[in-house]
């Protein structure tokens, strides 16, 4: 697996996992919530996704389609909460 891939999507990942405010901030320790980042964040990796398509190892398409797959069922979990 390409380690530049790898911590990019790994990268990407964990970005969108602190705007959704599942991890606290590295930089402030605090825990933040933006919802629009994230799904920015969420968005990126779709498109790499797309623009790679047929070009990524199968380990590599094995992590990209996890990681959606990860962020997309935190983000409907998160998003639920706004819910009254």
């Amino acid at each position: 697996m390409d380690q530049q891939f790898f911590q990019m999507v790994l990268s990407l990942q964990t970005g969108a996992m602190q705007q959704m405010g599942k991890i606290a901030s590295p930089l402030s320790g605090k825990v933040e919530r933006d919802m629009e980042m994230a799904k920015y964040s969420i968005g990126m990796l779709e498109m790499m996704q797309k623009k790679t398509e047929g070009n990524l190892s199968p380990d590599e398409k094995k992590l990209l389609d996890r990681v959606l797959y990860e962020l997309r069922l935190n983000f409907v979990e998160e998003l639920k909460k706004d819910d009254p």
